[in-house]
């Protein structure tokens, strides 16, 4: 005999408040280029103290990951006249956020700085990473 499953009935009240809570951990979400080169064994790394900065508002979202590339104090060796590709990854920025910028904080001169990213829908960006003097 086939058993009947009847759906919960979800309070509107805990909705709402569960659909907040997926809104404050949504990531964003940042593949970068580091532009190539000609000059020959050229190293790369991330701090993090590296923050997404909402243009609008005083909120910075966080670095959470870093995928193919150091994290400070190591290095990674870029390519000699390649493109190097390498992904962020950010706590969420604010709902009403148009755009943001990426600036890496660190205690030396040289640090990466992409400014005025303009929010899109996904959250997933492709920048070309500059350096801040």
């Amino acid at each position: 005999m086939e058993e009947i499953v009847v759906k919960p009935v979800i309070a509107k009240e805990l909705l709402e408040s569960l659909q907040t809570k997926t809104e404050e951990e949504k990531q964003v979400i940042v593949h970068c280029c580091f532009p190539a080169s000609p000059f020959l064994g050229n190293l790369i790394r991330i701090w993090y103290s590296t923050y997404l900065f909402d243009n609008q508002s005083d909120h910075r979202s966080k670095l959470i990951h870093a995928e193919n590339i150091s994290i400070s104090p190591y290095w990674t060796p870029v390519p000699f006249m390649k493109d190097f590709w390498f992904t962020l990854i950010f706590s969420g920025l604010p709902k009403d956020c148009k755009s943001f910028d990426l600036k890496e904080v660190i205690p030396e001169e040289g640090g990466f700085f992409v400014a005025s990213i303009k929010r899109n829908s996904s959250d997933v960006y492709r920048v070309k990473i500059s350096e801040s003097y």
